[in-house]
């Protein structure tokens, strides 16, 4: 889990739990939308 977002969280919000919510919906935005590029640029036909 990214540390230093659930460390802006915290400074932001002032709750643990709520940072550490935020912490994991990022990771889990970041890594959907690394997983659907990585898709996407599979389908391109470089060099062809």
């Amino acid at each position: 889990m990214g540390c230093i977002t659930v460390a802006v969280a915290f400074l932001v919000v002032g709750d643990a739990g709520q940072a550490l919510t935020v912490g994991v919906a990022a990771n889990l935005l970041k890594t959907g939308t690394y997983f659907g590029y990585e898709r996407l640029r599979d389908r391109v036909e470089w060099g062809v």
